[in-house]
């Protein structure tokens, strides 16, 4: 099992940057949790997938609200995962989760992951 804990979280006005961290413990997760994302909640909604990167690290993928503002990124080695947020926006606004899955592939369903972390939380003013 590997335990995943975010950190990065925090207030920014609209515009802003924030780059979120998840380290990962136990079972280095480039071995047993292959596909990685993040995911976000914000209050009254269901959790959405944010972006997602394959366990080479070569595969890519973003929700469509954030393509061209966020990037995924993976250290293998040191068993670390970030999402690098920029031109934040109010409407990103939300608890944001790190998760893992035992497949290969990244899926945008969290049903999917069966490794999450506690949640960050993300709040963009305007």
């Amino acid at each position: 099992q590997v335990q995943l804990v975010e950190s990065g979280g925090g207030l920014v006005q609209a515009g802003g940057s924030l780059r979120l961290s998840c380290a990962a413990s136990g079972r280095t997760f480039s071995t047993s949790t292959p596909a990685m994302g993040w995911f976000r909640q914000a209050p009254g909604k269901e959790r959405e997938f944010v972006a997602g990167i394959s366990g080479s690290g070569l595969g890519l993928y973003y929700a469509d609200s954030v393509k061209g503002r966020f990037t995924i990124g993976r250290d293998n080695a040191k068993n670390a995962l970030w999402l690098q947020m920029n031109g934040l926006e109010p409407e990103d606004t939300a608890v944001y989760y790190c998760a893992g899955r035992g497949g290969f592939v990244v899926s945008e369903r969290p049903d999917d992951y069966d490794n999450w972390g506690q949640g960050t939380q993300v709040t963009v003013s305007s």
